[in-house]
């Protein structure tokens, strides 16, 4: 055979061979090795595109319903005039969107209405199920003021769970002394909050107000009466100052449940308080609950949008 005839024939065999030659080369030449190339009539399995985010997509909706029963309420609103819940809000928008796997951790604390549990369950609850990984610890004490978790045991067994943001439940038992004072409720808030920063210093602190009681009164020979308790409108308005004068965060609930006028009324005509007239049913409990994630979403909302 001639050698022109032969030239047809070899362009052929070397084009098979740089075909295969990447695979082949791949465990021999390479520094780093070359992946193997796939097996003949075996489908790539496709790589999950990420998550395209955006500020405005990211709002979340939370509608929450009073009874009908209430009237007056007010704004659902936690106040927040220099953005303190911003770092909060970022890890939560991040743990949404899978880009943190770290759990948000979030520890609230309080009297009663908080050790009885349902009440910030519903709000952990209803923080889970949206974002995903929140861990949402509440600690409360029957009975308990202020001055109740300003215990040195309290105060390390709080900075143990390293929150990254802090919730403060207090206010009926204040306001149930019938000897309140207004400056030593506001110095025991104080006593409280300054040995929280020693331990917690950049973590942000939310104080929130009472849902309304009311005091008993027995005569003799007569049944037990209930008038609303006077002094509760004055332990919220000093919390709510006492928020503003340090930089904290407050959510008013005395006042989204109808505040001087209606939050007791609400109550007591929606038949969510137990029969002490201080305590509340299950169902009003999940209902503060949910007015706290409501106010918790809209914050959120208010971030991620601007």
């Amino acid at each position: 055979m001639k050698k022109n005839n032969l030239l047809p024939v070899f362009i052929l065999m070397l084009a098979g061979i740089l075909t295969i030659a990447p695979c082949f080369l791949s465990g021999i030449t390479a520094q780093d090795r070359i992946p193997a190339c796939p097996p003949l009539n075996k489908t790539l399995k496709k790589i999950k595109p990420l998550r395209e985010m955006t500020w405005a997509n990211d709002t979340i909706s939370a509608q929450i319903s009073f009874p009908t029963a209430f009237r007056e309420t007010g704004r659902n609103e936690i106040i927040d005039s220099i953005a303190l819940l911003s770092p909060v809000f970022e890890h939560l928008r991040q743990v949404r969107a899978g880009l943190s796997e770290d759990t948000v951790r979030i520890v609230h604390i309080g009297d009663s209405h908080v050790r009885g549990h349902i009440y910030p369950q519903t709000t952990g609850a209803r923080l889970t199920e949206t974002f995903g990984a929140v861990s949402y610890i509440d600690k409360g004490v029957n009975g308990a003021t202020c001055l109740t978790f300003t215990h040195p045991d309290r105060i390390a067994e709080i900075a143990a769970l390293k929150p990254e943001l802090l919730i403060l439940s207090f206010g009926t038992n204040e306001s149930h002394n019938r000897r309140y004072n207004i400056n030593v409720h506001y110095n025991q808030m104080d006593e409280l909050v300054k040995l929280l920063r020693d331990s917690l210093p950049n973590v942000p602190i939310l104080f929130t107000t009472p849902p309304g009681s009311y005091e008993s009164f027995r005569q003799r020979r007569r049944r037990r009466t209930y008038a609303i308790n006077p002094r509760t409108v004055t332990a919220a308005e000093t919390i709510r100052r006492y928020a503003k004068n340090n930089r904290l965060l407050v959510w008013d609930m005395y006042d989204v449940v109808g505040g001087k006028r209606r939050a007791c009324t609400n109550w007591t005509e929606a038949k969510l308080m137990r029969p002490d007239h201080v305590h509340y049913l299950p169902e009003g409990y999940i209902l503060q609950g949910n007015l706290l994630y409501q106010a918790i979403i809209k914050a959120y909302n208010d971030y991620v949008s601007h």
